[in-house]
């Protein structure tokens, strides 16, 4: 028997209504922030993620999918989310429209990982980027649609904030902190991290690398006055939004694109897994990729934990909804036709075609959660009246087949 890829799912219709809800709770929020939709394939070159992401980084190094297709190019499918939007930023010279340009999506990513509870190699994100402002006040308007999003879920997270600078901040606070971990029990990879890319130290998860970063030196306190009054600027505009946060100097995040302002969402919901999703700014990676200098900043959300948080707002185990046609011959005809009318006007219509028995459909009208069942038969079509049936309370009343389409488009509150 075949089975699901290890670390992959399938999404079975009520989970799979769940994360359709999360998507267009998505992108109705991105919208009325001003973000318009972007779909990049699902690979790309493998350049673009080398170079993009950092071949420091543990994606990079160890979590892509990569293969080489027939004309020995070699692709890799999509790990995050920027890099693509930032290659399709620059191939279609989106820098040349209005500024800021602001772009959201919401698909699958692709990272080799060991499977666990909250971690999958089929992972799907919410994100948005934001290109052409370099302010703060663009930073605290993406931190502030993720903070939205979680509080229209009523999903509970906790919001950490760091600046990493800019690349002169971090030239003093790399040789600190090369000279404090060196000589240091650390992992295999970080003793390698350490002399090509000292910063991916920061983002480990091993146990006695993190207890050797206990005392570390740590980069808010080298910041260049520029970058201070910028992370300044960002917990100002979010203190006066309302919006909670610590800091957490050693917040890098797994990626080598940022600059400035790094961010997380966490839960303690969760376990070890606590990461919901975040994102910085990154003014460098349009200009890395192949365009001009342009500012930009972005999130990503993990949608596949939040989902497993069963936000309040995604309760889809109430309500019935939709119409159960009740029907038998000879009149099925002509009642499966009525069926046909109610699904133009955006009603949900579901009939038998098995050749139940009228209690039997009855059963399924339950079982479907219908809220109504519509009773056609011989004797409604003679008189010219159905029998309405409400699933929820048992109550029942007569209907004129004339009119019974425009009827139950209004009980369903299709306009």
């Amino acid at each position: 028997m075949f089975r699901v890829p290890r670390g992959t799912r399938d999404f079975l219709p009520e989970q799979a209504e769940r994360f359709r809800s999360l998507e267009n709770l998505a992108a109705d929020l991105a919208r009325r922030y001003g973000y318009g939709e972007l779909r990049t394939p699902i690979f790309e070159y493998t350049e673009l993620f080398e170079r993009g992401v950092g071949e420091s980084t543990d994606i990079v190094e160890k979590e892509m999918y990569t293969f080489t297709d027939r004309g020995e190019r070699s692709l890799t499918l999509r790990p995050e989310g920027t890099a693509p939007v930032v290659r399709a930023f620059v191939e279609h010279k989106l820098y040349t429209g209005p500024m800021p340009a602001k772009y959201y999506y919401f698909g699958p990513m692709f990272r080799y990982e060991k499977p666990q509870a909250g971690r999958f190699r089929q992972l799907w994100q919410f994100g948005v980027e934001l290109f052409g402002a370099p302010g703060p006040r663009a930073d605290v308007e993406v931190i502030a649609l993720g903070w939205h999003y979680f509080r229209e879920l009523g999903v509970e997270s906790r919001l950490v904030l760091n600046s990493i600078g800019c690349v002169q901040c971090r030239i003093g606070y790399k040789e600190a902190l090369v000279s404090f971990l060196t000589g240091r029990d650390m992992c295999r990879d970080c003793c390698s991290r350490l002399e090509r890319n000292p910063l991916r130290v920061l983002d480990c998860k091993n146990d006695g690398c993190r207890a050797a970063l206990e005392s570390a030196p740590v980069i808010t306190d080298y910041l260049c006055p520029p970058c201070r009054e910028h992370f300044d600027q960002v917990k100002a505009g979010l203190a006066g939004l309302n919006i909670p946060f610590t800091v957490d100097p050693l917040l890098v995040r797994g990626l080598d694109y940022y600059n400035r302002t790094t961010f997380e969402y966490k839960t303690d919901a969760l376990g070890s897994q606590d990461a919901l999703g975040g994102g910085g700014r990154y003014d460098g990676l349009v200009e890395l990729l192949g365009g001009p200098g342009t500012p930009a900043v972005g999130l990503a959300l993990g949608i596949d934990r939040i989902e497993m948080l069963n936000p309040p707002a995604l309760d889809t185990g109430g309500g019935r909804r939709g119409v159960w046609l009740v029907t038998m011959e000879p009149a099925a005809a002509e009642a499966i036709a009525l069926a046909h009318e109610l699904r133009r006007k955006g009603v949900p219509v579901q009939y038998d075609l098995l050749a139940r028995g009228v209690k039997a459909q009855f059963k399924q009208a339950d079982r479907h959660r219908c809220r109504w069942a519509l009773v056609i038969g011989p004797d409604e079509l003679e008189s010219g009246r159905a029998v309405l049936r409400d699933m929820e309370s048992g109550d029942q009343q007569q209907l004129n087949l004339a009119t019974v389409a425009d009827e139950l488009a209004a009980l369903e509150g299709v306009k």
